[in-house]
C-alpha cells in the first residue's frame, strides 16, 4: 500500500491506496473514532490482490488535518467521504463501502446521499459494516469511559478502556496505547474527538430511511464480546435490510478484523468477490 496525501477541499488528508490500481472493483475503508486507516491493519493490503483498495484517515483524525474551526457532525463526515471519492476519482467505478464503529455510521450516511442523488445512484455496490454506531440512542459506559480517556489520556486510562474493547485484555498490542495518546494530544485532534463523539452518540439513523438501500448488498459483523457497542445491536441493524448476511465473530471484542484478522479478510473476500445480488 502506498501512503499518500491528497487536498480535499482546503484541507491535507491522508490516506493508503493499493499499489495495482486496474481492478474492477473498488473497496473504501473508513475507521472509527479515535482511530485511522493503519488500525486495519494488513487487511486492505490483503485485498488489493483482488480489488483496488482504499484506506482513508478521516478529517481530523491521523495524519489528516484536524481543523478546530469545524463541527465534527455525521454530516461533515458524510461531505468529507463524498468529496474524498471525488477528490482521488474513486467514482470511476462502483465503490464497496467497509466501516467499523463510526466508520460504519459514516458509510450507511454516505451510501444513502448518493442513493438519493439521481446522477450518482447505484455508486455502492456493497455495504459492509463492523461493530457500526449509528442505532445508539444513548452512549454505553464504555463509550462514556473512551471519551474521558481521551479528554485526560493518561496511559493509565487509555489502556484500561483499551483492554476492556478487546475480549481478553492480554491481546492489546502496548503500541496501540502509546498511538493514541500520541495522536490525541495532537492540535485538535482532542475537539475532533469530542466533537465526533457527541455528534455521533446523540442522534440516530431513522429506521425508515434504510428503505432507500435495500438494493444494496449488506455485510454486518460484529464482535460477539463487544462491550462498546454490544452484539445485540447486530440484530437490529440486520432487521433495517432485506439483502443482508450477518456474521458474528466469537471471542472478539469492538474490533474482530484486529483480534481474528484472518476470519475477518475472508469473511470480507468471500462477500466482496461474490456478484450474486
Amino acid at each position: 500500500m502506498d501512503e499518500i496525501f491528497a487536498k480535499v477541499g482546503d484541507y491535507k488528508i491522508r490516506y493508503f491506496e493499493s499499489k495495482v490500481k486496474e481492478r474492477e472493483k473498488n473497496l473504501l475503508f473508513i475507521h472509527g473514532l479515535g482511530s485511522s486507516s493503519e488500525r486495519w491493519l494488513d487487511i486492505p493490503e490483503a485485498l488489493s490482490r483482488y480489488f483496488h483498495t482504499i484506506a482513508v484517515d478521516l478529517i481530523g483524525f491521523g495524519g489528516s488535518d484536524k481543523p478546530a474551526n469545524i463541527n465534527y457532525s455525521i454530516e461533515t463526515f458524510k461531505k468529507f467521504i463524498l468529496d474524498f471519492i471525488t477528490a482521488v476519482h474513486l467514482d470511476d467505478k462502483k465503490i464497496s463501502l467497509i466501516g467499523h464503529s463510526l466508520g460504519g455510521y459514516i458509510a450507511l450516511e454516505t451510501a444513502l446521499s448518493i442513493a438519493d442523488n439521481r446522477d450518482k445512484k447505484g455508486l455502492i455496490e456493497k455495504l459492509v459494516l463492523i461493530d457500526s454506531s449509528g442505532l445508539l440512542k444513548t452512549p454505553t459506559p464504555l463509550l462514556e469511559e473512551y471519551l474521558d480517556a481521551a479528554k485526560n489520556p493518561t496511559h493509565t486510562k487509555v489502556k484500561s478502556v483499551f483492554e476492556k474493547m478487546a475480549a481478553h485484555p492480554w491481546r492489546l498490542l502496548p503500541v496501540i496505547v502509546d498511538i493514541f495518546i500520541n495522536r490525541i494530544n495532537v492540535p485538535g485532534a482532542r475537539h475532533a474527538f469530542e466533537s465526533a463523539y457527541h455528534n455521533s452518540t446523540s442522534r440516530q439513523i431513522e429506521s425508515s430511511r434504510f428503505k432507500i438501500i435495500q438494493d444494496i448488498p449488506t455485510l454486518i459483523i460484529w464482535g460477539s464480546d463487544d462491550k462498546l457497542i454490544p452484539v445485540d445491536h447486530s440484530q437490529t441493524f440486520k432487521t433495517c435490510f432485506d439483502n443482508v448476511q450477518l456474521e458474528i465473530i466469537q471471542d472478539t471484542g469492538h474490533a474482530p478484523f484486529a483480534e481474528k484478522p484472518a476470519i475477518v479478510c475472508e469473511l470480507l473476500h468471500m462477500f466482496l468477490s461474490d456478484d450474486t445480488q
